[in-house]
């Protein structure tokens, strides 16, 4: 059910059109704006490109030339490492030495302690005991000069040495 609508002669003229962009121009002249934005934008990539291949190869070659010195790091830490193990083994046998030597010394230090004390008290003894020895001494020398006298052929049998009091009375 189609209505139809009667096309009149006294019909109002259409509108005019809507406001555009501006004239019109040929498609020739965009195209060469978009090329060139084109062209621009092939030609910024390809500087970040080489931008991004410069930056990788330093940062490549910094890799490689902190690789490098780390190897050495660790070859001069590891010789380091040896010659400190080395020389604290040198200095471990040198202080076992003279802990060994230290013993034997106070060793030797005690023994003689030992003897010194030893023959202190024998001094004090013979000091102490001077006198007593003296008069033994002197007693011995008498018997022995009465024993060759009497081996020489004396008499001495009747001979008084000292005076006894038997009694109390003289």
């Amino acid at each position: 059910l189609a209505q139809i609508k009667q096309h009149s002669a006294a019909s109002v003229a259409p509108p005019p059109p809507p406001e555009t962009w501006g004239a019109y121009k040929k498609k020739g002249e965009e195209h060469g704006g978009v090329v060139a934005m084109l062209n621009m934008l092939k030609a910024d990539l390809a500087k970040e490109m080489q931008t991004a291949t410069v930056d990788e190869e330093d940062a490549q070659a910094e890799y490689e030339k902190m690789m490098a010195d780390s190897a050495e790091k660790r070859r001069v830490d590891s010789e380091s490492l040896a010659d400190k193990e080395s020389a604290k083994a040198d200095l471990e046998s040198k202080a076992l030495k003279l802990k060994e030597e230290e013993t034997a010394t106070m060793k030797e230090v005690l023994a003689k302690a030992d003897t010194l004390k030893t023959l202190h008290l024998e001094c004090d003894w013979l000091v102490g005991n001077y006198e007593v020895r003296k008069e033994a001494r002197a007693g011995e020398i008498d018997a022995l000069k009465k024993a060759k006298a009497v081996l020489s052929g004396a008499d001495y049998s009747f001979i008084q040495t000292s005076a006894s009091n038997l009694r109390g009375s003289f």
